[in-house]
C-alpha cells in the first residue's frame, strides 16, 4: 500500500451542517485521516447531523455522514484502497471486504446514505461511475444538490 501524505494540496473537504434552518459549512482540515473527519462530523450535530464531502487527489471522492450516534460513509470507488490508506481505513471501518487489483471499480459503503435529501443510491453510483467528472466536481454537484452550494463554492474557490 502506497502511504500518500496526510495533507495534499488536490484534496478539498468541507463539512456542512444545518443550524437554525440554515447549512452551515467550513473546510475539513485533514482530508485523509478518517478518525479527524468523523470526530469532525460528530462535532456538528444541530438540526440532523452533518455531512462531509471529501474529493482525494483526482481519484475518488468520500461522504461522511453523522447524525446522534450514527455514522455512515460512502466511498465512490473502493478499489482505491489498495492505494490510498483513508479508502482502506474507510474499507476498515465499514467491514467491508478488502479489493484485490484485479476488482472492478465500484462504490461502496451506504450509497443511500442521502436519499432522505433527494439523492438515491442509484444517483449516487451513477455519479461514482461517471469518468468524465473529477471527484471534486462531484463533490460540488452534490453540495449544490443538497443546497449549501454557495458555501462550498465560497471554501473551494482556489483562484
Amino acid at each position: 500500500m502506497t502511504n500518500h501524505a496526510e495533507f495534499n494540496e488536490d484534496d478539498f473537504g468541507v463539512i456542512a451542517w444545518r443550524e437554525e434552518g440554515m447549512w452551515r459549512a467550513s473546510r475539513l482540515v485533514n482530508t485523509r485521516d478518517l478518525g479527524s473527519i468523523m470526530d469532525q462530523v460528530k462535532a456538528q450535530t444541530s438540526d440532523g447531523g452533518s455531512v462531509a464531502l471529501i474529493a482525494i487527489d483526482e481519484e475518488f471522492f468520500l461522504i461522511v455522514r453523522g447524525g446522534g450516534r450514527s455514522m455512515q460513509m460512502m466511498l465512490s470507488d473502493v478499489t482505491y484502497a489498495v492505494e490510498y490508506e483513508i479508502a482502506a481505513d474507510v474499507i476498515d471501518a465499514l467491514d467491508l471486504p478488502f479489493p484485490e487489483d484485479e476488482d472492478e471499480p465500484q462504490p461502496g459503503g451506504d450509497v443511500d446514505l442521502l436519499s432522505d435529501f433527494g439523492i438515491n443510491a442509484m444517483e449516487l453510483e451513477v455519479m461514482s461511475d461517471d469518468l468524465d467528472m473529477y471527484p471534486e466536481e462531484q463533490i460540488t454537484s452534490l453540495a449544490h444538490r443538497l443546497g449549501f452550494g454557495e458555501q462550498f463554492d465560497q471554501l473551494y474557490d482556489r483562484n
